[in-house]
């Protein structure tokens, strides 16, 4: 029996997304004809191709003039240069034609629409060149790699505007997923022609069928983002082989569909798996051989033929331990056709979409699980399991042995201190040279010591969560870390050489204004003292599977009713007493953390950033200086 993973979009364009790798993996050391594509990436390739784009410039005729926007207007007025170019610039991006980085750092050869637009706010007063800050003289190659981004990203503000209106790279139609309590808008836009996008997926997809000739069809759905097509996927599926068995699974389908009950999503798969997909699969594939009835399904979903209603069934066998889940394998993707971005002139910022990382876990789960925001009661946080580190060496180096590539990007929810620390000795003790980086909780366990050691064994960078950057909150959201703490911890990073990103949150419940001016001193100070290089600013949202929306009164907050729930179910409203405009000061927080990361506004009162009038900061002028001094 064959089995065929998919990627669908849109995920990553510069990595593969590992789901279908470890699935891949695991069931070829179980003896299964495994293989894998990633349609993602082919969508994107396909589109922004020659061909591609001049079908979106056929789709940009039949436009009335008063339907084009901006960025269309632009392209069909430059559309011969835009069809000379794309098939270069993505070559150079995918690093097979690096030479061409001297024509696009000229500012010649590209056709430079509205996205090009955010370089001039780098022009100096002498008019200048405005990237010399961040490129200097001889950094061609990263200079026309930015160029390039936003070349590709004028492109896909074509494809929204005349082509698809959910069309983007990351969030791709997403709102037709995330939290939809019916399956209605979904299975609307399902039954609507199929546009450009559409059809190209759709060949594509019988594309990727007639070569494997599978049996089962795996589609792997870890974001909002990617919902959407993997349903026009398993549409087109099902038209064209009906006995072809399709299973839905991935992080979207284990956060959002945990009560699944509307029997329209089996009109397109046959089954829904939940959590780890190892002993699901197993049992699945199984069921398929005649060798277990669909009584013995594990943290499976299906229809009933009689009833049609959906039944959940959970047969209790114990999950594969991680130890034995086997090394993942990117055996059946294109590597060497993965497009390098550099959306943003920040070095830690750029790690998430430039590049191509082997991406591993340490352990599964997480070894705090306390988190009042995180959804800690849900598998994939709260089954903590990790393996010894030479299994997970071992992996590194099969995983070098294929891909020819040395860089990894470890991605648990908080890798821990323990498990990184006998890493980085059995790296070194081995001689495995690899550069790597990583999420991991900002605590005293990482001393100047062991900050040194993981530089030593190839660690690059760090990212970790000061989310509100208040003590108060802090100790709220049982996040275990303390303001002057992450400061010490950051800062050893950084002393060792490594790069620190922090993740950061607002509008958690009873955050007052006074907390988040109070906040982003704090973060104004960590730039200004180098204990972080980068940050982003993500808004709380309260999901029904965290402590908050759990027990919400021990917080402070009251939910708003939710309306009757037949497919996804993951955020939800409250009320908070404190009727703070959190949306507002969001667009603060964000403005003003864009700009320290390039190094603007780090002297200035951070009450300069807000258009109203905002309390004077409660946080000492010097406080991350003297944490530091403390240590």
């Amino acid at each position: 029996m064959r089995v065929l993973s998919l990627i669908p979009p849109m995920t990553q364009l510069n990595t593969p997304y590992p789901s279908t790798a470890y699935l891949t993996g695991f069931l070829r050391s179980r003896g299964v004809d495994a293989v894998q594509e990633d349609l993602a990436l082919q969508l994107v390739l396909s589109l922004l191709s020659r061909a591609g784009l001049q079908s979106v410039y056929d789709c940009v005729q039949r436009l009335p003039d008063e339907a084009r926007s901006g960025p269309v207007n632009f392209f069909a007025d430059h559309v011969e240069r835009y069809l000379a170019t794309v098939e270069a610039t993505i070559a150079f991006l995918q690093g097979r034609d690096p030479t061409l980085a001297h024509r696009i750092a000229s500012r010649g050869f590209l056709p430079e629409g509205p996205r090009f637009a955010s370089l001039d706010v780098y022009v100096d007063e002498d008019g200048g060149d405005p990237l010399a800050w961040a490129f200097g003289a001889l950094g061609q190659h990263d200079r026309a790699k930015h160029l390039a981004t936003l070349y590709l990203n004028d492109l896909a503000d074509v494809l929204r505007d005349a082509v698809d209106p959910r069309f983007e790279f990351v969030r791709y139609a997403e709102s037709l997923a995330t939290s939809q309590p019916t399956f209605d808008p979904l299975a609307e836009a399902l039954a609507a022609p199929l546009n450009l996008v559409d059809e190209t997926l759709r060949t594509l997809t019988l594309q990727a069928l007639a070569r494997h000739q599978p049996q089962v069809v795996l589609l792997s759905v870890p974001f909002p983002g990617a919902v959407y097509a993997a349903f026009r996927m398993a549409q087109a599926i099902k038209q064209q082989a009906p006995g072809v068995r399709l299973v839905l699974g991935g992080g979207f389908v284990n956060t959002e569909l945990r009560e699944l009950t509307e029997p329209r999503v089996f009109d397109y798969v046959d089954f829904v798996t939940l959590d780890a997909g190892e002993r699901p699969l197993l049992a699945l594939l199984e069921h398929l051989q005649g060798q277990r009835s669909a009584q013995r399904l594990v943290r499976t979903f299906v229809r009933d033929a009689e009833s049609g209603l959906v039944r959940y069934v959970n047969w209790q066998e114990p999950d594969v331990p991680f130890a034995d889940i086997g090394t993942p394998t990117w055996d059946g993707l294109p590597l060497d056709r993965y497009l390098s971005l550099l959306d943003m002139l920040n070095p830690m910022n750029r790690l998430w979409s430039d590049g191509r990382w082997n991406k591993l876990t340490v352990a599964h789960g997480c070894y705090w699980k306390k988190c009042s925001f995180c959804d800690v009661s849900l598998d994939y946080i709260a089954r903590y399991e990790g393996a010894e580190a030479s299994v997970l060496v071992d992996r590194i180096e099969a995983i070098v042995q294929e891909t020819g590539q040395t860089g990894f990007h470890f991605v648990d929810e908080a890798a821990p201190p323990k498990a990184l620390k006998a890493l980085a000795e059995e790296l070194i003790r081995r001689g495995v040279a690899i550069s790597w980086w990583g999420n991991v909780r900002f605590e005293k366990t990482f001393t100047p010591e062991l900050c040194q050691l993981l530089a030593d064994s190839g660690c690059i960078a760090i990212s970790g969560g000061l989310e509100v950057a208040s003590d108060r909150l802090l100790k709220l959201m049982k996040k275990g870390v303390s303001v002057d703490q992450v400061a010490r911890v950051t800062h050893a990073f950084t002393d060792a050489g490594i790069l620190v990103h922090a993740y950061l949150m607002y509008g958690f419940p009873t955050q007052t204004v006074q907390d988040t001016v109070d906040a982003l001193e704090y973060v104004r100070q960590l730039f200004a003292e180098g204990c972080i290089q980068s940050g982003f600013f993500h808004r709380f949202a309260c999901t029904v599977h965290s402590p908050v929306g759990l027990d919400p009164a021990a917080y402070g907050i009251e939910l708003l009713p939710l309306p009757p729930v037949t497919f996804a179910k993951n955020d939800v409203g409250f009320i908070d007493p404190t009727g703070v405009d959190h949306d507002r000061l969001g667009k603060v927080l964000k403005k003003a953390i864009y700009n320290f990361m390039h190094g603007i506004g780090l002297d200035e009162d951070v009450r300069s950033w807000f258009p109203f009038k905002a309390p004077r900061t409660t946080v000492p002028r010097q406080f991350i200086e003297r944490a530091l001094r403390q240590r």
